[in-house]
């Protein structure tokens, strides 16, 4: 397949930044026009970020972090015996929390805040559109175009880390300067190992990636036919060695990203992750785990939120341990361990089974979309499905927080959340099984060095 000429990527991304200001204007609408002595938009500003559905957490963390006093992240404060961040603690991984502390560098009120933010993380949702395109061709348009951009890309600070997991692919896939896809499997993958490690200093999703990336290469990458030189010789079939410096690459690099926190501000950049860990099974998850278990799933019911601390993770991990089984199952068939569709389920699992689900996750899955051939019917249905959720469960709010009445039986919005709940959870059932099956958009990127020979041409491993 030809690759995209530099003007038709140039208009690719030229799109993508036309949707990345409307999903800006989405969530400026919530700002202003007054602002009162914190720096919060007023008038009404509680009812107009549920009823106009213009909510981002980037708004509304501009009070109650001291990230309007640009206190830099983690190296002081904690957590509180009641579970409140203090003293500068954002309850993100570092990569985040330097972001967060960026973007308010020069803000004085949210309206600014969620500007400077935007124009911190835009860069990283055109770098994305870039690649994918450079792999995928014009199936880039999904997220170029793609009606989460809109929804979601500045709901939160998650463009740098999709950019990072997109990035892990292209590395892989094309590696770096002239050698390109001529570098060793080894080099690649370690070179791609150190992106998800760094995806995972920003948002943690994309270390799951590592598992699978790990066995692509223990299984010698494509066919096979990439394993080192020195193991092929011993008359090996499997990587092991390359496998280990895979995961070792990942956890190095988390390790020197976190360390820096660690040791300057142990408790500050501790309470982030125990404040991840103390969050219940409520409203403000909106998981199937709430939805499906009300009113037991109430915050006060502690064996219940206790009993969510240990299934969902536990489910979370079989959905992992499934995928990997069934994705070496393909590679016995195929010859190929495929990574990038073990990946795309594990994140279907982790999006399914998690107890904490918010709405912006659908920009996690959305390069899954570009990268593996599925069939548009599928994306299409997601779209619908989200769309559904992420106006519902707004609008839900709005109207419980006015005491009208909320049932599904009273109208539009408790509707159009439970359509979105379960509609969403089929989806990312039916998406696990239909990821696996799926063949990527740069299956036919065979590295030179392992391209198919000529017909009548004699087989070379050469490299």
């Amino acid at each position: 397949m030809r690759a995209l000429t530099r003007y038709a990527l140039a208009f690719l991304v030229l799109l993508s930044g036309v949707t990345l200001f409307l999903g800006y204007a989405n969530k400026a609408r919530c700002t202003g026009p007054e602002f009162d002595q914190f720096g919060r938009s007023q008038p009404d500003y509680k009812e107009r970020i549920d009823g106009d559905v213009c909510y981002s957490d980037i708004q509304h963390l501009w009070l109650g972090r001291d990230i309007d006093q640009h206190v830099f992240p983690y190296l002081s404060g904690g957590i509180t015996e009641d579970g409140q961040l203090v003293g500068g603690v954002v309850e993100y991984p570092v990569l985040s929390g330097l972001l967060i502390w960026a973007g308010a560098l020069f803000a004085s009120n949210d309206a600014q805040f969620l500007l400077g933010s935007a124009l911190v993380m835009a860069p990283f949702g055109l770098v994305t559109a870039w690649l994918l395109g450079q792999l995928a061709r014009w199936r880039a348009l999904v997220w170029a175009l793609g009606p989460p951009i809109v929804l979601y890309a500045f709901h939160n600070w998650d463009l740098p880390v999709v950019a990072c997991a997109v990035a892990a692919v292209y590395v892989l896939q094309r590696g770096w300067g002239r050698a390109g896809p001529d570098r060793p499997l080894i080099d690649r993958a370690v070179a791609a190992s150190v992106l998800l490690g760094l995806g995972f200093a920003f948002k943690v999703y994309p270390g799951i990636f590592v598992l699978p990336l790990a066995l692509y290469v223990f299984s010698g990458g494509y066919r096979g036919r990439e394993l080192p030189a020195d193991v092929a010789a011993r008359g090996s079939r499997w990587d092991v060695v390359g496998a280990v410096k895979v995961g070792l690459a990942a956890v190095v690099t988390v390790v020197a990203v976190n360390l820096p926190f660690a040791v300057l501000g142990y408790e500050g950049w501790l309470a982030s992750f125990e404040f991840q860990g103390n969050r219940f099974v409520d409203v403000t998850t909106n998981s199937i785990w709430y939805w499906g278990f009300r009113p037991w799933s109430n915050s006060d019911n502690a064996g219940f939120q206790g009993a969510m601390d240990v299934i969902s993770p536990a489910a979370v991990l079989l959905s992992f341990i499934l995928a990997c089984w069934l994705g070496w199952r393909r590679m016995q068939r195929d010859g190929t361990f495929p990574w990038i569709q073990v990946s795309a389920a594990m994140l279907c699992g982790f999006l399914l089974l998690h107890k904490v689900h918010s709405p912006q996750y659908a920009l996690w899955l959305l390069p899954f979309f570009v990268l593996l051939r599925i069939r548009w019917e599928w994306i299409a249905a997601y779209f619908v499905a989200d769309l559904a959720i992420g106006i519902g469960i707004f609008r839900w709010l709005y109207i419980t927080n006015q005491g009208l009445p909320s049932t599904v039986y009273d109208g539009f919005a408790p509707q159009a959340l439970m359509i979105g709940v379960w509609g969403r959870a089929a989806l990312l059932v039916a998406l696990f099984f239909v990821f696996l099956a799926a063949r990527s958009t740069v299956d036919h990127e065979v590295p030179p060095r392992v391209r198919r020979p000529r017909r009548g041409a004699t087989p070379s491993m050469a490299g």
